[in-house]
């Protein structure tokens, strides 16, 4: 079975494909969930964020949830180093919290918030306001950890979190996803309101990587572990196409080497009318999650799609999409 767990406008949902048909069960009903993370060594452990409840985990695959003793209510961007099993939390108001202990106890990397930069950052729906939309833990330097703030860029912490830099050269501010590749190298990539960049060294430096998309309004990514540099973004032409009521106009566009990108319609209705929120690779695959709940999925590097047809409905306004 191909779990995958999706984040709609009922909750947490586990979705999988048995003898070619999909299911989805609701396995944590609640309108505030934000984002979610599964530990990597013991899959069975999920962490679940909200909006206004705080952090909540299961240690039984989603059957039953507790509330952790997260200094904050309102959870953002979760992650779970490979590395060293180290659960982060990104919280609004911007502020990044650490545990080594499978959320038992917490402890705030508070040097984020003591950045230059700081006092600028802003989230222009809310602007008195930002938030740390992205974590993404070096999968084999522990040390190592990359955040993005919307909207306020992305920082490098080589320390653990202790020392932070400040907003990265040539990396988007406007920040929505942060990914290294799982290969463990100095390679990373972000999505943003902007456009798309990516780093070589390890995250100190970025280059743009925008030639040949027609939208710049990037949302979700991932990376083709099987080739060395591929990667997958969603964008559309604007926040408000891509948030709104109407349609998200909307595309999957590949980058393979120097680029440019290519769009991807084998399969896809272009553009898009629903926005893709989200991107992964999982067991050979690349997924595509709609905010209608619809899930595409290609097996040959996204030149062709496939719907996966529910036996009941899809879980309705998808927003996460991650391998379960």
């Amino acid at each position: 079975m191909s779990d995958l767990l999706v984040i709609g406008d009922e909750g947490l949902w586990r979705c999988g494909e048995r003898a070619g048909a999909w299911s989805a069960e609701l396995i944590r009903r609640t309108a505030i969930a934000q984002c979610v993370a599964v530990d990597p060594v013991d899959r069975r452990t999920v962490y679940l964020g909200t909006r206004g409840e705080g952090l909540w985990r299961s240690a039984d695959a989603g059957r039953s949830w507790s509330r952790l003793a997260l200094p904050a209510s309102e959870v953002f961007a979760l992650a779970v180093s490979v590395a060293d099993g180290t659960v982060y939390a990104g919280c609004e108001p911007s502020r990044l919290f650490a545990s080594g202990d499978a959320g038992e106890h917490w402890h705030e990397l508070d040097a984020l918030t003591r950045l230059p930069s700081a006092p600028t950052w802003s989230f222009p729906p809310r602007p008195w306001t930002s938030h740390v939309s992205a974590i993404a833990p070096h999968p084999r330097r522990a040390a190592v950890l990359l955040v993005g703030i919307e909207l306020g860029g992305v920082m490098l912490s080589e320390d653990g979190g202790e020392t932070w830099l400040d907003h990265r050269p040539g990396a988007q501010r406007d920040v929505h996803a942060l990914a290294w590749h799982p290969r463990g190298d100095d390679r990373a990539y972000q999505a943003a309101g902007g456009g798309a960049a990516r780093s070589v060294d390890r995250g100190r430096t970025w280059l743009s990587a925008d030639a040949g998309r027609d939208r710049d309004y990037c949302w979700a990514l991932a990376i083709d572990e099987s080739e060395v540099e591929t990667w997958f973004v969603s964008a559309s032409t604007g926040p408000r196409a891509a948030h709104g009521a109407h349609r998200a106009d909307a595309c999957i566009y590949r980058w393979r080497g120097d680029g440019p990108w290519e769009t991807l319609t084998g399969g896809l209705p272009r553009p898009l009318d629903d926005m893709p929120y989200a991107l992964v690779v999982h067991r050979g695959r690349l997924f595509v999650g709609l905010r209608s709940g619809e899930i595409f999925a290609s097996s040959d590097h996204g030149q062709q799609w496939r719907q996966q047809r529910f036996a009941g409905a899809p879980p309705a306004g998808l927003r996460t999409l991650i391998p379960g």
